[in-house]
């Protein structure tokens, strides 16, 4: 059943009725008796003087048992059951297995490109963490790849939606740049990255040098971009606890919306909405830098077709990502065929795929309730980033889904877009998304990233090379919180990393 509701405050018309659920056949409807409970749980506390109830569980009963190797984030859910964790291990097989350019002597590999970034989803997502971009010359930038984009002037959605910004592909580069072509065809390039220092000079005098990035394209092997196209760098995300973000029921997400910054806060959360290819409807954006993939599925598909250039039922083109300026790469062999539901990978292979991010798991904390680490949680709520950084929720009750089913979580993360400020706007739009605007990241299973991906990079473009450079670089809706951190005494802040570093 759909949830139908009608968004007044979004600019969405009286007459629209959206389906904006990432799933819409088995929620069970919340009792009365239920969403009291939940309320009151989900409250932020005012109490620092000990951990919460059931705190530790970042993922409720699907968080996974604490790992001191790289495969923390590599883990399935604890609560799937032993069909699930054989599915599981299918798709893990999938994500890490390695394409190849058509025809070869397998039908079940081929595919590849012919333009692509990476020839498999775990290239990008090293061991489900967070990739980085390129230290030196010689480091390879396959976890950074540059989206490109430039302004539309059309709105597809005039009736639902009066505020939608369209974002066109180059009309030669496509959506994405590729770095990688499969013999014959010609990659589309390399990029550059320079860096210019900001200096910030926090309360007890120490000077904090963030570096800003600058993207060059070079060598482009089929002309100049389009004069209006902007390039925007984007870092491979972590890939823990998506089907719990995606199991979060809309309604709750929307209740922390305040567009027109009703409370006076200076907040103004946003809820994106975008065109969601697997519900052939509009719907909630929930996946993305921007927010700009409605469920799982739709993200999964656009990162086959765009990194990889491997079609699937939701995004059939054999080519990829190539455009009609690329004549030769459309007309390339590809591996459609009718063994894979006529594309590359087939819909029983998108659902294993779709089945294993759903399921990555979300580590247990495991010193929560030592005293630094609450002093660090009161600076955290205190200074303002509960605003953004939503600490909890309860998720949908699901039929045949247990894995992700009415759990408590601790994602800090409110799924709504924000204003970040002109130092971090990259200039491209989605959907509701502007160009100043970007979803609140996660932050379950941040203080791992060093443990899992071997660095500490964070943000859209990996810039920031610490969590206190993260901190540094908000600006915008954030602008207050990032001065109050600036001001804190060096024992509150160093708390406050420790306790971002627990999570």
């Amino acid at each position: 059943m759909k949830l139908m509701i009608t968004f007044l405050s979004l600019s969405v018309s009286v007459s629209a009725a959206l389906a904006l659920e990432p799933t819409l056949d088995n929620i069970v409807p919340r009792t009365a008796e239920e969403i009291e409970r939940i309320q009151k749980i989900t409250t932020p506390t005012d109490d620092f003087s000990q951990a919460e109830a059931f705190e530790t569980f970042s993922a409720g009963a699907a968080t996974v048992r604490y790992s001191k190797t790289n495969n923390a984030f590599s883990l399935p859910s604890g609560n799937i059951d032993f069909e699930g964790e054989l599915n599981f291990k299918l798709g893990n097989a999938l994500f890490r297995k390695l394409w190849v350019s058509s025809p070869s002597s397998t039908l079940a590999s081929d595919g590849l490109g012919p333009l692509y970034n990476a020839r498999s989803c775990q290239r990008c997502h090293l061991k489900d963490g967070r990739g980085h971009p390129p230290e030196n010359a010689d480091d390879s930038p396959v976890s950074l790849v540059m989206r490109l984009a430039r302004p539309g002037n059309k709105n597809p959605y005039v009736d639902e939606i009066k505020d939608y910004l369209e974002s066109l592909p180059d009309p030669t580069y496509g959506g994405q740049f590729q770095d990688f072509a499969i013999p014959g065809h010609a990659a589309e390039g390399r990029f550059k990255i320079g860096y210019t220092d900001q200096q910030i000079t926090l309360s007890d005098g120490l000077i904090v040098t963030l570096k800003a990035p600058t993207y060059l394209l070079e060598d482009l092997a089929y002309g100049a971009l389009h004069p209006d196209t902007v390039v925007a760098p984007r870092i491979a995300p972590q890939m823990i606890g998506l089907g719990l973000l995606e199991a979060i029921p809309t309604a709750d997400i929307m209740a922390n919306a305040d567009p027109d910054d009703v409370n006076g806060d200076g907040i103004s959360g946003r809820a994106n909405i975008v065109y969601s290819r697997q519900l052939g409807d509009l719907a909630l954006g929930r996946f993305g830098l921007k927010a700009h993939n409605a469920t799982i599925m739709d993200q999964s598909s656009a990162a086959f077709l765009n990194d990889i250039g491997i079609s699937s039922p939701l995004h059939p083109e054999g080519w990829g990502d190539c455009t009609d300026a690329q004549k030769a790469c459309q007309l390339a062999p590809n591996g459609n065929t009718d063994v894979h539901d006529g594309v590359e990978i087939s819909n029983d292979g998108m659902d294993l795929v779709n089945f294993y991010a759903r399921n990555l798991g979300v580590p247990i904390r495991i010193n929560h309730e030592e005293p630094n680490i609450l002093r660090g949680k009161e600076v955290f709520y205190k200074s303002g980033c509960i605003a953004c950084h939503t600490p909890k929720f309860v998720t949908n009750r699901l039929d045949n889904q247990d894995e992700q089913s009415f759990q408590l979580i601790w994602p800090y993360t409110d799924m709504l877009l924000h204003d970040m400020g002109e130092g971090l706007a990259d200039n491209t739009t989605a959907a509701r998304a502007t160009g100043q605007e970007w979803r609140t990241p996660p932050l379950w299973g941040i203080g791992l990233t060093q443990q899992v991906s071997g660095h500490t990079r964070f943000l859209h473009d990996g810039r920031a090379r610490n969590l206190l450079e993260a901190i540094l670089w908000h600006g915008g809706e954030a602008e207050t919180a990032k001065t109050h951190v600036v001001n804190l005494p060096k024992a509150d802040r160093d708390a406050l990393i420790q306790f971002l570093e627990s999570l």
